[in-house]
């Protein structure tokens, strides 16, 4: 008998594991059969007798034998991540977020942090997959690449909370918190501002601190053509193209965004024709920590409505502004398996899943107590769902 079958034998004395109890107990079992066709043992924590996820395993194990499939990192990331979402209970959309999906998300450099992304180190520049939105799912257009250490110092903040620890840092005098600076909790927040529904005033107000990655979804119009718009200055011609795109805006709003264009038009001849790639992408973030800029495209974007910026998005969309990476989406179609009806949780939530931990808060030195005060001054409202998504994608 070759080694392999006789393996087999040896797992197999025991009989094979009825059925799963539960739906619960059903998402485990797949991810021990999975673990099983890609010929990989899961964590020795889930395979203790009767846990789900091995009884998965053992059936998956009879079944293909040797007869496995490569196991490519993305395949393992995979895994990994499906098992994370059952462990804390957390809805996984599984046919959109798939190992291609994974390798179509992944980059080299953190969005937050701007570190070179490491593998497997055990470091805080190791990349994570990590949902943008707290309060969705594991799923298509809510996930992004960042590092560990963004991903611990985000837990489960939402972007308001990122924006406090912001002013409180900046109120203290403290250069970081949690590893973070100001500058890194700042981008943070606007990224999970994409993935998160917001009134237009308040997604008018944020500049765009960190340009989307591939395949995010974003849920507010207002920052869609915020992105598309600084996107289109990286083509050719790209004042004459966005004069067009201003002959279809509310007549009262035409000036202002000609006056923005122009003066991101001139960051952009400041920053080098020549620059392209990561060196371009960043250099464009951080024209938009310009004073001048913000404040320019503030005075545009508070004069339309979420209508005028997705009649916008529509225009762009139809002349190829910003690219041909981008193309919108139905809200029904974009948030599709986020499960945002529970927050993001698995419905139902399993007993054993471990307690939602709490949300992290920002515990200021002494001189941070009485600098900063009660700095939470952020009265924000949640709104209705949007119509139109902007989706990226490479």
């Amino acid at each position: 008998m070759h080694a392999a079958h006789a393996l087999t034998a040896d797992l197999f004395d025991e009989p094979l594991p009825a059925a799963p109890a539960s739906a619960a107990d059903a998402t485990a079992f797949e991810i021990g059969w999975d673990h099983a066709h890609y010929r990989l043992t899961p964590p020795p924590e889930h395979l203790a007798d009767g846990h789900p996820v091995r009884q998965g395993w053992l059936a998956g194990a009879a079944v293909f034998g040797s007869r496995s499939l490569k196991p490519t990192p993305p395949v393992r990331q995979w895994l990994q991540l499906r098992l994370n979402a059952w462990r804390r209970g957390r809805a996984f959309e599984g046919v959109q977020v798939t190992p291609h999906f994974l390798a179509q998300i992944d980059v080299a450099v953190c969005p937050v942090t701007r570190l070179t992304l490491t593998q497997a180190r055990g470091a805080g520049s190791d990349a994570a997959v990590d949902r943008v939105c707290h309060r969705a799912g594991y799923a298509a257009g809510n996930l992004a690449v960042i590092s560990t250490r963004a991903q611990q110092a985000k837990a489960e903040l939402g972007w308001q909370d990122a924006l406090t620890v912001v002013r409180r840092l900046e109120a203290s005098g403290l250069d970081t918190l949690d590893g973070l600076s100001p500058v890194q909790w700042s981008r943070l927040a606007v990224l999970m501002s994409f993935a998160t529904p917001m009134a237009h005033a308040q997604a008018a107000g944020l500049p765009l601190l960190v340009l989307p990655p591939n395949r995010l979804r974003l849920l507010n119009a207002v920052q869609a053509l915020q992105t598309v718009v600084t996107l289109a200055v990286t083509q050719d011609q790209a004042v004459p193209r966005l004069r067009e795109l201003m002959a279809h805006l509310p007549a009262n709003a035409r000036h202002d965004f000609q006056v923005f264009v122009l003066t991101l038009q001139a960051r952009r001849l400041a920053i080098g024709m020549h620059t392209s790639g990561t060196a371009l992408r960043q250099a464009l973030e951080d024209a938009w920590a310009n004073a001048a800029v913000h404040r320019r495209w503030q005075r545009f974007a508070l004069q339309i409505n979420e209508a005028d910026a997705e009649r916008a998005l529509r225009v762009a969309s139809r002349r190829g502004l910003g690219g041909k990476a981008w193309h919108c989406v139905s809200r029904a179609a974009a948030t599709e398996g986020w499960a945002l009806a529970t927050a993001g949780d698995a419905e139902p939530r399993p007993a054993w899943a471990r307690a939602k931990p709490p949300v992290k808060t920002v515990r200021p030195s002494r001189k941070a107590a009485v600098l900063g005060g009660n700095l939470d001054d952020l009265k924000l409202q949640s709104r209705a769902c949007i119509p139109r998504v902007l989706c990226l994608a490479a």
